[in-house]
């Protein structure tokens, strides 16, 4: 039964069929509709009726798998093919022909062509590429075609624009590819004599030139010498013509090429004009412009003679590099430089004028050094080393008593500092109850000059120093004498830490002064030691210990035996009320008219990522600096040691404990702010020193046992 006449029931060769588009055969061109494109296919690409369409590349191999486009397949793979083609020479005597070699390359990727001649030398013929790279047509009557891989072949013959080529031979790779191809390769063709180039031949083998030409490798040579070149200070004595003189120069060969340029020292006021070189950088021949023979480096040598053009200059010395160069080279040792200058006369000494009294002193002496004067300079690395950073002060603080017959005066505290940057003092005066005087600023910071100097003198001035400042010595700042008591933590610190600055601080050297002492002597202080120890506990209050090494005739000094009892000693820490420390917090930040504690706690949960209401210790220092919090420093680190547990703090706490609006305080006395201002900065001096392990000491330096058990033993019992 047959189907009925309707769309999807008929049997239909476009059924299935999705492109239908139609092929562009005409054109403009020059203004004139043409015909174009007879080739081309009808509707949808399918072609004509007896048309046929010949591939436009040779897409061989397509591969196995999943097809790719030639372009990608056969990128960067070229055939290579030897050849030859005969060229007729007309009108010339010695040849009617010339045979011309070349190479073909045939590049897979787009079925192009290029053919290269070969260059040789004195041709007269214009070779390197013959073809261009571009697809050649086949010769009439396939000339609607192009050659691809299948035109190819070993000793076969080409066409290409009318022009025969003979192809001889090919490389690995391109029998290789045509082997798996399936072509099957003929034998290699061997290549006609040239007659004319076989001639040429014969002619320069006969040739014997007197001077023949030798081709020097300067490639190497300048690799390995590039920018090495030899320095030398060389001397030209022109005394024997008119006005002449002595003439320095100096001379630089350059390695890499064996060429040479002289410059000319030109001295200060020497009534010379300055030129840029004295010899161009070229090569400098030995005797004249017709000489072949150039100066080589191992013709320059230290009082050697050089004829730069008839000039006769002698090499005087070199730098270090050249010195070494010949040293490795040539195993040169002896560059004692050529004497030729008179020693200059001693400069006579310019006597500094004395300090007249104005001014500092440093601005006197620059008023004398030059006609403008400049402002003195600092020693700027000094303070960038020395100035205060973070919490590292840089600055050594001293307890100090006035020494005078005043009664009064004896009794009033100071409180010296010595500012490491720059080596000036500060003193202050702490006040007291009821003591009649004002504290405060007793002297502003200034360097300080020691006593007993002449004022009108041209030396400079001595002043204080920090090595001059230690427990126990008497100073004159401004013709006031001052005794230096005690000396807070971080002062005796930073000394014992830089023992090499301080020898008052040194351990060795206080050790070697009491291994000095006899040995009879050393078993008095054992015994005296073990007396003052009557429970034989291996411990001795610090003023026994500090009366029996006073009283020894070996020269230590207060500060030595204050060093010495902080290495043997068991320091107490002085318990402050974390009550009271609030409560002075509290005060100063409403008198600072703080209130921004809210903004403070939002700042802390902030940097709390994780919500645990803890953070490192470190962190809260930094927040309360930038912040700021208006605290002390010893007073806002004390709070953080005792918030702190463990490596963090909590934040809660510590902002509601320092909160005077919603947890306010008892009201604290002027004395205990005052404590935490000035007196705690003295607390881990010689006041927290309470007892003495004299048992390590004997050991360490006596090598002495005592009376006494161990300490730890004895504690125990």
């Amino acid at each position: 039964m047959a189907l009925p006449f309707l769309p999807g029931s008929s049997d239909s060769a476009q059924l299935g069929k999705e492109r239908f588009h139609k092929s562009q055969i005409l054109s403009i061109s020059n203004g004139f509709a043409m015909l174009v494109g007879l080739e081309k296919p009808g509707i949808g690409g399918e072609p004509l009726v007896g048309q046929k369409i010949t591939s436009k590349y040779s897409v061989y191999p397509k591969g196995e798998g999943r097809d790719r486009p030639s372009w990608v397949a056969f990128d960067k793979q070229v055939l290579c093919f030897e050849a030859y083609f005969r060229e007729t020479v007309p009108n010339a005597k010695v040849e009617t022909y010339r045979i011309r070699k070349c190479k073909i390359y045939f590049f897979l990727e787009d079925d192009t062509i290029q053919v290269v001649e070969p260059k040789s030398k004195n041709s007269g013929l214009p070779q390197g590429t013959l073809i261009h790279r571009h697809r050649i047509p086949l010769p009439p009557p396939n000339n609607d075609q192009f050659y691809n891989v299948f035109h190819f072949n070993i000793n076969q013959d080409m066409v290409l624009y009318s022009r025969t080529f003979t192809v001889t031979n090919c490389d690995c790779f391109t029998k290789n590819f045509l082997i798996k191809l399936g072509v099957y390769l003929n034998e290699p063709a061997m290549v006609p004599d040239d007659p004319y180039s076989i001639r040429r031949q014969q002619i320069e083998e006969s040739m014997n030139p007197f001077r023949p030409y030798e081709r020097r490798n300067t490639l190497k040579q300048f690799l390995d010498f590039d920018g090495k070149v030899l320095r030398f200070h060389c001397l030209w004595d022109d005394t024997k013509n008119i006005f002449g003189d002595q003439r320095e120069l100096i001379l630089h060969y350059y390695l890499a090429d064996d060429t040479i340029e002289v410059f000319e020292v030109i001295p200060p006021n020497s009534g010379r004009e300055h030129v840029s070189k004295f010899l161009s950088r070229s090569k400098l021949p030995k005797t004249g412009a017709a000489c072949e023979d150039y100066y080589r480096d191992s013709d320059l040598t230290v009082g050697g003679e050089v004829n730069i053009w008839g000039r006769k200059v002698i090499i005087t010395d070199c730098d270090e590099f050249t010195k070494k160069y010949y040293s490795s080279k040539y195993g040169i040792e002896d560059f004692t430089p050529v004497q030729y200058k008179v020693p200059p006369a001693p400069k006579p000494p310019q006597p500094v004028p004395p300090y007249n009294g104005f001014g500092s002193e440093e601005d006197s002496l620059s008023s004398c050094q030059s006609l403008l004067p400049k402002r003195p300079q600092k020693d700027l690395r000094k303070f960038m080393e020395k100035d205060r950073y973070g919490l590292n002060s840089n600055m050594l603080n001293f307890h100090a008593k006035m020494m005078t017959t005043d009664p009064v005066d004896r009794e009033r505290a100071f409180s010296i500092s010595f500012y490491l940057s720059d080596d000036s003092m500060r003193v202050f005066e702490r006040p007291q109850k009821n003591s009649g005087l004002l504290g405060g600023k007793f002297l502003k910071r200034q360097r300080i000059r020691k006593p007993g100097q002449e004022l009108f003198k041209s030396e400079p001035f001595e002043y204080f120093t920090a090595q001059d400042l230690y427990v126990g010595a008497i100073v004159c700042l401004n013709g006031v004498n001052f005794q230096l008591l005690d000396a807070d933590n971080y002062t005796l610190n930073y000394m014992e830490q830089h023992a090499e600055e301080f020898p008052r601080a040194n351990t060795a050297n206080i050790f070697s002064k009491l291994r000095s002492i006899p040995e009879g002597k050393q078993s008095e202080i054992r015994k005296f030691l073990s007396l003052s120890d009557p429970s034989n506990t291996g411990f001795i209050p610090y003023e026994s210990f500090r009366g029996l090494m006073m009283g020894l005739d070996c020269g230590l000094t207060e500060h030595e035996v204050l060093v010495l009892a902080r290495c043997f000693s068991q320091r107490q820490q002085p318990e402050v009320d974390v009550g009271l420390m609030l409560a002075v917090a509290q005060d100063f930040l409403r008198r600072k008219h703080f209130v921004n504690f809210p903004h403070l706690a939002n700042i802390f949960m902030y940097n709390d990522r994780q919500k645990v209401g803890c953070l490192p210790t470190k962190e809260v220092r930094t927040i309360c600096k930038a912040f700021p919090l208006p605290l002390p420093d010893s007073l806002q680190e004390g709070l953080l040691n005792r918030f702190a547990d463990g490596d963090g703090i909590d934040y809660h706490a510590f902002v509601a404990g320092i909160n005077w609006l919603e947890h306010p305080a008892p009201p604290v006395m002027p004395d205990d702010i005052l404590k935490f201002q000035v007196s705690t900065r003295f607390d881990d001096g010689c006041s927290a020193l309470k007892n003495i392990n004299y048992s390590n000491l004997l050991k360490d330096i006596f090598n002495l046992s005592p009376n006494a058990g161990d300490p730890e033993t004895a504690a125990s019992m």
